[in-house]
């Protein structure tokens, strides 16, 4: 098998979200930058997904210290507190640079811009426009991209990064014809998302498949945190075919209620403060709370209303909501939603300082990817903000990456090639292997986690990671590979949460007591790499 095509340049970006175009942009001033999409660039990932908001601080009302504060509470204190420095402190300026782009954010009538409540947070500080918030900057940062120098691949996937002499020096993908390519680069940028696919059920794009993660940790990065999975408290539960789909935070911050099949508005009794507009993990434990006990709804699920609103209000900003749901029949201005929890967000990932370095030289990650932002569970409306501020610092930072010879990896890819031949020589369908994983995933490793439920998890991942992976024709290695990448991130989350014995932000073990608070917790970040596992032990 030959090279299809071989590529140079002085940055690599891997991923076209929104971390990874801001990355782009930002990298295209410092010499050339190429962006390698797996899908379409800016029509896959979960940016363009997102519909509630931005979190930044733009009324002086509100602070810096606030944001800081909520983040790390949120966060059950896991967080890294540099990169939540970096995030509140940088949050607005970011905000600036796609108005001055051309975004259209809904504005009061003092032109000031609009900003809802959120759960978790002391002010209304989620900058959105109506519930199509990622739409809107996908759109400004696309069109950004192409009035840049960056040269864009579109539908190639990349599978594995080059390392030279203990250096990531670019990347290897594959067209939709299997065909193979190889992109060198001074710097490489991972911006390939999250990986909340490995679950049944998830809100994320058929791209959300954990590749980067995988990739990062073949390579030797390190990962950190990876059971930190946020299960998001409102996903679509029926029909069948729109299960997981996600029903935005933005509904409860506009003013929705939870309530069960008794009518109880449930939340009073998990959080009687905050109520909907508790953090992320604790409503999405009260709403499982309640379907496992018996008030759930018709379809398994719970009751999102908010017919209690002005008609006008819903069919402005929760336009997409309002469309969705009349898909299903179902008109949320007069009816009430069903909803349940769904697999959204990993906030563990690899570990990077705040320039956006990884623990391998020349490899920089931004976005989902990367670890360390959101600790044990993420404030809604800090995603996309993290996919700005972090994307131009990663951008900045693999810019600045000193330019060196680079040699193409003859042995890497003649280990690639050997993989292809194993994979039209193997004799189990990748999909087959998939749902397995999702199944095991959920049932195993969801919302509610104990140590032998993970632990047959885990016993049937490492099966499923020795079955041999059949390619029916070079078209299919791209999904031999992805599911290789599935089973790879999900027994990092499986072997991560194995490791933390507590309960922390969206980590719950059922089978553990513990005596000690999030603040007083003496366990740190899990860490994995290829030789080994562990979890950092703070000093008392």
């Amino acid at each position: 098998m030959q090279i299809q095509e071989i590529i140079r340049s002085h940055v690599l970006v891997i991923g076209s979200g929104g971390a990874g175009i801001r990355a782009a942009i930002e990298a295209s001033g410092y010499g050339t930058c190429i962006l390698v999409s797996r899908t379409i660039a800016g029509k896959g990932g979960c940016t363009i997904m997102a519909e509630g908001g931005y979190n930044a601080v733009m009324n002086e009302a509100d602070t810096i210290a606030d944001h800081f504060a909520d983040t790390m509470k949120g966060g059950a204190y896991l967080n890294d507190q540099d990169l939540v420095h970096t995030l509140t402190k940088e949050a607005p300026d970011r905000m600036q640079d796609l108005i001055s782009w051309g975004a259209v954010f809904d504005v009061t009538d003092s032109c000031t811009i609009c900003q809802r409540p959120f759960g978790g947070q002391c002010f209304p500080r989620t900058c959105y426009a109506g519930d199509r918030t990622g739409h809107e900057m996908m759109v400004t940062l696309m069109e950004r991209l192409y009035n840049s120098k960056v040269r864009v691949f579109h539908e190639i996937a990349v599978f594995d990064l080059i390392v030279s002499e203990g250096r990531v020096t670019g990347a290897l993908g594959l067209d939709q014809k299997g065909r193979l390519y190889c992109f060198l680069a001074d710097a490489t940028v991972l911006a390939t998302g999250g990986g909340t696919r490995v679950f049944d059920i998830s809100t994320n794009s058929m791209s959300g498949t954990g590749d980067g993660y995988a990739m990062g940790w073949r390579a030797g990065a390190e990962l950190i945190d990876m059971e930190q999975v946020q299960f998001h408290p409102t996903g679509a539960v029926y029909p069948w075919d729109a299960r997981g789909r996600l029903v935005t935070e933005a509904v409860r911050g506009e003013g929705g209620i939870l309530k069960n099949s008794l009518g109880e508005r449930f939340m009073s009794r998990y959080d009687p403060e905050r109520m909907e507009l508790s953090t992320r993990d604790v409503v999405a434990r009260a709403c499982a709370t309640e379907i496992m006990e018996g008030r759930g709804t018709p379809h398994g699920g719970v009751w999102l209303d908010v017919t209690h609103l002005p008609a006008r209000s819903i069919e402005e900003r929760l336009p997409v909501m309002l469309e969705q749901f009349l898909k299903y029949g179902v008109d949320i201005r007069t009816e009430p939603m069903e909803v349940a929890p769904t697999a959204h967000h990993i906030m563990g990932g690899l570990r990077i300082d705040p320039y956006c370095q990884t623990t391998l030289p020349c490899l920089f990650a931004c976005g989902e990817v990367a670890g360390g932002v959101h600790g044990a569970n993420r404030l809604g409306g800090n995603a996309l903000a993290e996919t700005q501020v972090f994307g131009m610092r990663a951008g900045e930072s693999a810019g600045k990456t000193v330019k060196r010879e680079i040699n193409v990896p003859d042995s890497q890819v003649a280990t690639a090639v050997e993989m292809f031949g194993d994979f039209l020589a193997g004799n189990v369908l990748p999909d087959q292997v998939k749902r397995e994983v999702q199944r095991a995933m959920w049932n195993g490793a969801g919302i509610f986690r104990n140590k032998a439920a993970l632990e047959e998890t885990k016993a049937t991942l490492d099966a499923l990671s020795r079955r041999k992976l059949k390619a029916l024709d070079p078209s299919g290695f791209i999904d031999c590979c992805t599911t290789r990448n599935m089973i790879d991130t999900a027994r990092f989350i499986v072997t991560a949460a194995l490791l933390r014995e507590e309960s922390r932000g969206a980590h719950v073990r059922t089978d553990i007591t513990q005596d000690w608070d999030n603040q007083t917790s003496p366990f740190g970040h899990t860490i994995l790499t290829r030789i080994g596992a562990t979890i950092e032990r703070r000093r008392s």
